[in-house]
């Protein structure tokens, strides 16, 4: 191995973020990827600010990469996380929910000290 490739290697394994799809979650978001019929998209994990509790996450599909963007890859499913969120979603896990209570993606984040009632906000 060059010493680019390696220098590449490196960057590669150090571009990650720490949030963990569940089986489910990855799954789930592949099938609906898989209806739109579209292969150049990854899916985007953001925090953002508003909400009730101050910060709420946004999960979306996107095909921009953007500046410092980090990767994970889940049974064939890319998952971006930007910079600045990333501090936020250290450690998250997101499962797919589906149940007769609850149909959708769920949030476990050990850095939410609070949340609010709905449940699509954090702080």
């Amino acid at each position: 191995m060059t010493a680019a490739e390696q220098t590449s290697t490196q960057a590669e394994a150090e571009a990650t973020h720490g949030v963990t799809l569940s089986d489910a979650a990855a799954s789930k978001a592949k099938a609906l990827l898989d209806q739109e019929g579209r292969d150049d998209m990854h899916l985007r994990i953001a925090v953002q600010p508003g909400g009730c509790a101050g910060l709420r996450y946004q999960l979306f599909f996107d095909e921009r990469t953007l500046d410092g963007d980090l990767f994970r890859e889940f049974d064939g499913l890319r998952v971006a996380v930007d910079r600045m969120s990333a501090p936020y979603v250290e450690g998250a896990v997101i499962d797919f929910v589906d149940s007769i209570e609850k149909q959708g993606f769920t949030i476990e984040n050990p850095n939410a000290t609070g949340s609010c009632a709905c449940g699509d906000s954090f702080h």
